[in-house]
């Protein structure tokens, strides 16, 4: 009998694990997670006008170390990393041989943190700045896989090296169709080396960004090294209009446009009761402007009233400013109908400006991003925003709160009789 409900036991495991099997697919093989890892080239000029001390007091090539440093510290496990230089190697004035000296420090692929950081550690100023060069072995240094590819390019001066001409290089990698997205950051930049830099990036659809602090560039190596780890979302080119009536309506994603200076651009949302809407807009200065300057983001109603408002400003130090809004709808009261959606126009408006020599045409690029949810249960639940189930503990605080106030003015009205007793 023990045998026979022990031989049952052992089918019915036997069964649960056949289906256990066929209920849940097997994970992926190491094979397919490596194919579909992100994958990110750090490419620093290591030329010798990265001596420049003019770093928060200390020298650029400081500073980038510094910044590499807590970048490897702070790199997702699933990016796929590695580490390029230009001008590392080659000391002489010769130019033929200058050109050609871009190395791989660090090979793309898993990391290991220690490693990477000590091959950093042995870099010192040296010689020229083929940036062109660069992002041609850089886009090599990529090839393969299905995940994402993004070129992170940290230099402090314009190329030398031409009539390799890195934006042109640049539109080359990108007529190739393979993915592949080069962000570009200068080091206490000149006119001339934003320009360049931000002919680069705006070649691939990527982002230029002007840095003169050490933080500054660890920040923002740092999101651009986690954003390839992010899901990859393909912008929708759209075009706002001067007005909401004439504007296009827009559903939840991400969308792409071009604004010039000082001008609005409309655009329209249908937002359906119960629903609520989130939107943000970021505005990119891929261009040399004034500094002060703004961002303003409104949500109006059909007929002009504002609903809600955000808006940001900038002095100059950053290269995309963004702000955002949210508006919750209520419940209508439920008559049988079917409900109405509220269309929600949104303007979008900067108060950029620069020098009459900088082309205002074609605008600075425009990324909006909008969302439409189901917003909280209830009109309760919409003003407490914010705290939401805190409220029980709110409440239990209280509570608390008066039991002690009850029992300590008992408690000292007790000792002060027996006080007064003896």
């Amino acid at each position: 009998m023990i045998r026979t409900q022990r031989l049952a036991a052992g089918v019915c495991a036997l069964l649960a694990a056949l289906a256990a099997g066929i209920a849940f697919p097997a994970p992926a093989s190491a094979d397919e997670t490596t194919a579909n890892a992100p994958k990110v080239d750090l490419v620093l000029d290591v030329s010798g006008s990265m001596r420049a001390r003019d770093i928060d007091g200390q020298s650029r090539m400081a500073a980038a170390k510094q910044a590499f440093n807590e970048v490897l510290d702070a790199t997702p496990e699933e990016v796929r990393l590695g580490i390029r230089t230009l001008g590392a190697n080659y000391p002489g004035d010769d130019r033929k041989t200058g050109c050609k000296d871009t190395a791989q420090l660090y090979p793309v692929g898993p990391l290991d943190r220690t490693d990477a950081k000590t091959a950093v550690a042995t870099l010192s100023p040296t010689g020229w700045t083929p940036i062109g060069p660069a992002l041609l072995k850089a886009a090599g240094d990529l090839d393969g896989g299905e995940g994402s590819k993004r070129i992170v390019l940290i230099t402090d001066g314009e190329d030398t090296c031409a009539p390799l001409d890195p934006c042109e290089v640049a539109r080359e990698i990108a007529a190739k169709g393979i993915g592949l997205t080069i962000d570009t950051l200068g080091l206490v930049p000149s006119t001339k080396l934003s320009r360049q830099l931000s002919c680069i990036a705006e070649a691939t659809g990527g982002t230029y960004t002007s840095v003169e602090h050490t933080a500054e560039l660890t920040d923002r190596v740092n999101q651009l090294v986690d954003r390839a780890a992010d899901p990859v979302v393909t912008p929708v080119a759209t075009q706002g209009a001067d007005a909401c009536a004439k504007a296009p309506t827009l559903k939840s994603g991400l969308y792409t446009d071009r604004e010039e200076f000082g001008q609005q651009r409309w655009y329209r949302v249908d937002v359906l009761p119960g629903q609520e809407l989130r939107a943000s807009v970021s505005v990119a200065a891929d261009r040399a402007v004034n500094p002060d300057y703004g961002t303003l983001l409104r949500a109006v109603t059909a007929h002009g009233r504002e609903i809600v408002r955000g808006e940001a400003a900038g002095n100059g130090r950053t290269d995309v400013i963004s702000t955002g809004l949210r508006y919750p709808k209520a419940e209508r009261d439920d008559d049988g109908d079917k409900p109405a959606a509220e269309t929600v126009c949104l303007q979008v408006t900067n108060s950029f400006s620069a020098a009459s020599s900088v082309k205002s045409t074609p605008g600075m690029p425009l990324e909006l991003t909008i969302d439409v949810v189901d917003g909280p249960s209830n009109a309760s639940d919409v003003a407490s925003f914010g705290l939401g189930r805190g409220w029980w503990l709110l409440g239990a605080l209280v509570l608390a709160g008066f039991v002690a106030g009850l029992l300590w003015g008992w408690l000292s009205r007790w000792r002060i009789a027996v006080w007064r007793t003896n």
